[in-house]
């Protein structure tokens, strides 16, 4: 299966489990690779008939601005859910990174995987 992919992909949200988190915004950064079949597009050189991702972007951009999780793993099981359910993906694999989070590190966060049948 081909994959068609989103790299770097900063949100701000309100996400966090401390009070003062609750507060502000914060940055997300997704990095996501969705399993989607590029051939007919490729014969076609048609947008129809591929995965649009400017239109994955838009609505997980909306979905994650308005969004107001406390944890990460449940912000990323939802953005799973919405790519698979509203855009034709078998599977998905998401890097949620919420960047700064622990003192020290680059970034914090969880990688999953998802498919539309389990």
């Amino acid at each position: 299966m081909d994959i068609v992919f989103i790299q770097g992909l900063k949100i701000d949200t309100v996400i966090g489990i401390y009070d003062w988190e609750r507060q502000i915004r914060q940055d997300v950064v997704l990095d996501i690779e969705m399993d989607f079949d590029i051939k007919p597009a490729s014969k076609t050189d048609h947008i129809d008939q591929t995965l649009d991702y400017k239109a994955v972007s838009k609505r997980l951009i909306s979905f994650v601005k308005n969004s107001e999780f406390q944890l990460v793993e449940t912000l990323a099981e939802k953005i799973c859910k919405i790519i698979l359910d509203e855009f034709g993906v078998e599977k998905v694999k998401l890097t949620l990174n919420k960047g700064e989070a622990v003192t020290g590190a680059q970034g914090v966060g969880v990688i999953i995987n998802r498919t539309k049948n389990g």
